[in-house]
């Protein structure tokens, strides 16, 4: 259908080695130049989903001029071979102990560190959850349980990382002011609407745009606040009193040799669909690459875009393909399985049925939407009809949380296995 084309431009390993390229002992990145003679180490750190082949393409590239390196790789995502960088295994999406001294590690590493170090930072999606480091008093059950609300409240991943960032002793800038005076190479694959830097994994090397205060009000906004752990309100209040320091601003010094290459992100993903489906033959339209809002609402939008191809030939006649990017979320309140694409589908499916050749597909670029193993699902204008045949509810798996359960029934579903990357959504509409 074209999805895979996303998969194919979101590959770390290409793109990196489009990006970033070693000529003797000069290191070019995007127009940028770093004499690697310059520096009497060259560490390598980092954490995320796409950090494991990102820093396999680096150590091809750098070869012995890495010195040292530690990577943070969710769990069973250790099967390459590296000979300078240590990989360090720990659990995503929920944080546990691993990822915590594995951040140790990290800080380890560059304690002695000055202004003659170069440290390149591999930062993909994933990378708030496999580097964590509480701050204060914070118990990292306290965060995982505070993390675990925000998800199912709906609330954005910015809002997310906002708190995230302030409940961290290691995001939200606060590695780049702990690895100052050192130069700092930010290599990021944005998961991120947009890419805000400070948002991607909570940007652990970069200004933190947000306060105590947001953070504070993203709890209250959402209706959380009253449940949050003791220990979590008095470190907010703290920094919002000033009594614990606010995290590192853009006008901070330790911010003046930070060098941020974004490599990767929805958006390349997104076009790479659109060329792809354009080369078939479908009159094709990129509709946006920054799309949010509650995923059932967005497939009901979906739904509507097919029908006014059906019915006027708007936006685009048929033969039509629209291609759609972004990250929408979930707001929980059924005990079923499924995921964000899943349920874009599953609304979509509703108001397409009857509608003849016309699709609907949706799936997470990094292979794992919510907590299930498929990536996402399809649906048609028959989806409702074959679901009746086998007495399934589609309405009430909406309601319940449940479009996993229901079409892996219809055996809709989109298994890509684990990507190794991740560049938020894709889905498209084909009417033919």
């Amino acid at each position: 259908m074209g999805l895979e084309a996303a998969l194919d431009a979101a590959d770390p390993k290409e793109v990196l080695k489009s990006r970033v390229v070693r000529n003797e002992n000069v290191l070019r990145i995007d127009g940028h130049s770093f004499d690697l003679k310059k520096f009497k180490k060259v560490l390598v750190v980092g954490g995320g989903k796409a950090s494991v082949s990102m820093g396999e393409v680096l150590e091809e590239i750098l070869g012995d001029h890495i010195t040292d390196g530690v990577l943070i790789i969710p769990y069973n995502d250790s099967k390459y071979n590296f000979d300078r960088i240590r990989l360090h295994e720990a659990s995503h999406p929920v944080p546990d102990e691993a990822g915590v001294r594995g951040v140790k590690q990290i800080l380890d590493m560059i304690s002695q560190v000055g202004e003659n170090e170069l440290i390149i930072c591999l930062i993909s999606g994933g990378g708030s959850s496999l580097m964590p480091l509480p701050r204060g008093n914070i118990s990292l059950q306290e965060k995982i349980m505070v993390t675990k609300a925000l998800l199912n409240s709906g609330a954005t991943i910015n809002e997310i990382n906002t708190v995230r960032k302030h409940l961290s002793d290691f995001k939200g800038g606060w590695f780049a002011k702990k690895a100052y005076p050192s130069t700092i190479i930010n290599l990021i694959f944005s998961d991120v609407l947009g890419d805000p830097l400070d948002v991607i994994a909570s940007g652990p090397s970069v200004p933190d745009s947000t306060t105590f205060q947001d953070a504070i009000e993203v709890l209250e906004r959402h209706k959380l606040w009253d449940e949050t752990p003791e220990s979590i309100k008095n470190v907010l209040f703290d920094g919002k009193n000033g009594v614990i320091a606010e995290t590192p601003k853009k006008d901070d010094g330790a911010f003046k040799k930070v060098h941020n290459f974004v490599v990767g992100n929805n958006r390349l993903a997104s076009f790479a669909v659109y060329n792809k489906l354009q080369s078939s033959g479908l009159n094709t339209l990129l509709l946006t690459s920054c799309v949010e809002g509650e995923a059932r609402h967005i497939g009901t939008m979906f739904a509507t875009i097919a029908r006014e191809i059906e019915e006027t030939g708007k936006p685009v006649p048929k033969p039509a393909a629209i291609v759609v990017g972004g990250e929408t979320t979930v707001t929980v309140r059924g005990k079923g399985v499924g995921g964000r694409n899943q349920e874009i589908v599953l609304g979509a499916a509703l108001k397409i049925q009857g509608l003849d050749g016309v699709v609907v597909g949706s799936l997470s670029t990094d292979g794992i939407d919510g907590p299930t193993d498929a990536a996402g699902a399809l649906a048609d204008g028959r989806t409702m009809l074959r679901s009746k045949k086998l007495e399934l509810n589609a309405t009430k798996a909406l309601i319940n949380n449940d479009s996993y359960t229901f079409f892996s029934k219809l055996g809709d579903l989109i298994f890509t296995g684990s990507t190794g990357t991740n560049v938020n959504d894709v889905s498209i509409i084909i009417a033919i």
